[in-house]
């Protein structure tokens, strides 16, 4: 089929990428011609673990080009995966999505075309795509179109750091549509994922007992929520072993084994019961608060979720408060931060603890260093004025820091000499904000061991 993705983020070009390996011809579009560039010449803007090489093979069937009316005229399915930025209310921005709504109608040839919303976007957006989309094609073409395209809704599900696993491998597939035509297309789109018919690349192996993908078709308002709640409901589990954790803390008790002793419990399961500093990234703070701002409009609080959010913000001052009761004074001390990543195998930096952890040092009058093995060159673009010092390694971050953080489990600070680490600082405290460290090991190299929540 003739696929169109307007948006190269971490949704669009994963999507782009894997519907292309699975043999249908893709056109990514941006208007970023930096990122164009990049793609053109076999590199991606992000990272993302085995895209290059999972783009490399699926070369055959993907283009990128910044033109409209070359990435959407002629297509069957056109993916809408732009960003949805929360604004200061916490309701998403929806101008780029308005923008690519109205370039479909612009640019649509008047064939029969299903136009998917891949971004994550508020209950109702369908319809309103449709209605830009409309009045734009009328604009444009000046007739109706009346019958010639559909729009459904295709949530993502997708990890950074593990993208491309959940893309070829999903859980699930949730379509959202009230029209039977649409959802023809879309499962004649998916077949191969569904019924996992695709020869899997061996970098990728396909898990062990995978089955055929369950498919999950709903109305529209129903695919949308489905996305919202989802993340939600993970948001929360984070967030209420990180509350537990405190109390643990108190009482005597390792959260290491609560979380474990509850999640092998069939109904709970031990998926996002990791205590620690907290979630960050471009879902779960953005989801929460639109879910929030949403349920406002039908005057209805979401408590819950508004708690899941304040606990995860707590997490952050609980790093500060740990070290102030360790150190006495911050004011002049040196901090070390290992990990600015909001999660390892990503360099994606939207929400970071080590961002908020790191700005609240500095207002301190901590002097802060860090270091991160993949999101050092975003860091340095974007935060360019935080006033953290880059270091080139853990060793140099060490170097007469009087604590050291430990903020994303990369797997190399897993493996760090912590002798020769505690031979650079001026004294050796860490405090393990994800609890990835032997605190045994650690021990032995004379640091005192420190956690969020004991």
């Amino acid at each position: 089929m003739n696929v169109s993705i307007i948006g190269t983020g971490y949704v669009g070009l994963t999507t782009g990428v894997c519907l292309a390996y699975l043999g249908h011809k893709v056109t990514c579009l941006d208007n970023d011609e930096r990122k164009i560039g990049l793609l053109r010449d076999g590199k991606t803007p992000i990272y993302e673990p085995y895209l290059t090489d999972l783009m490399a093979d699926a070369s055959p069937n993907l283009r990128f080009t910044t033109d409209p009316a070359e990435a959407i005229a002629g297509a069957e399915v056109v993916f809408i995966a732009v960003g949805t930025p929360p604004t200061p209310s916490g309701a998403p921005d929806l101008r780029y999505l308005q923008s690519a709504a109205e370039s479909v109608g612009k640019y649509f040839s008047g064939n029969y075309m299903v136009v998917v919303n891949k971004s994550t976007v508020p209950i109702g957006s369908g319809n309103w795509v449709g209605t830009i989309v409309r009045e734009s094609y009328s604009k444009h073409h000046g007739q109706k179109a009346d019958h010639q395209f559909s729009v459904a809704s295709n949530p993502e599900f997708l990890r950074e750091g593990t993208a491309l696993l959940d893309s070829l491998y999903p859980d699930r597939v949730v379509i959202g549509s009230d029209d039977a035509r649409t959802l023809e297309v879309l499962y004649k789109l998916y077949r191969p994922l569904l019924d996992q018919t695709f020869a899997a690349p061996p970098y990728l192996p396909r898990p062990e007992a995978m089955g055929a993908v369950p498919l999950v078709s709903t109305d529209l308002a129903s695919a949308e929520l489905i996305k919202y709640a989802a993340n939600a409901f993970l948001a929360l589990k984070i967030s209420y072993i990180n509350e537990i954790g405190h109390l643990a803390e108190r009482v005597g008790a390792d959260i290491r084994q609560v979380a474990r002793g509850i999640g092998l419990d069939q109904r709970i399961g031990n998926r996002f019961l990791q205590p620690g500093i907290g979630w960050g990234g471009s879902c779960f703070g953005k989801d929460t608060a639109a879910l929030v701002a949403t349920a406002s409009e039908y005057a209805i609080g979401m408590q819950i979720v508004q708690a899941a959010r304040s606990v995860n913000a707590r997490q952050r001052d609980v790093v500060v408060d740990k070290l102030l009761a360790e150190l006495k004074i911050l004011k002049g001390r040196t901090i070390g931060i290992l990990g600015l990543a909001f999660k390892p195998n990503t360099d994606d930096l939207r929400e970071a603890p080590a961002l908020d952890i790191a700005r609240n040092l500095i207002e301190r009058g901590c002097r802060v260093k860090a270091h991160d093995p993949v999101a050092m060159p975003n860091f340095e673009r974007e935060h360019a004025g935080l006033g953290v010092t880059c270091c080139a390694s853990a060793l140099e971050v060490a170097e007469g820091a009087d604590a050291v953080v430990l903020t994303t489990e990369w797997q190399e600070y897993r493996e760090l000499d912590w002798n020769v680490i505690g031979e650079k600082m001026r004294s050796r405290i860490l405090l393990d904000g994800r609890y990835a460290l032997d605190r045994a090991r650690v021990a032995v190299a004379g640091f005192k061991y420190i956690s969020v929540a004991g």
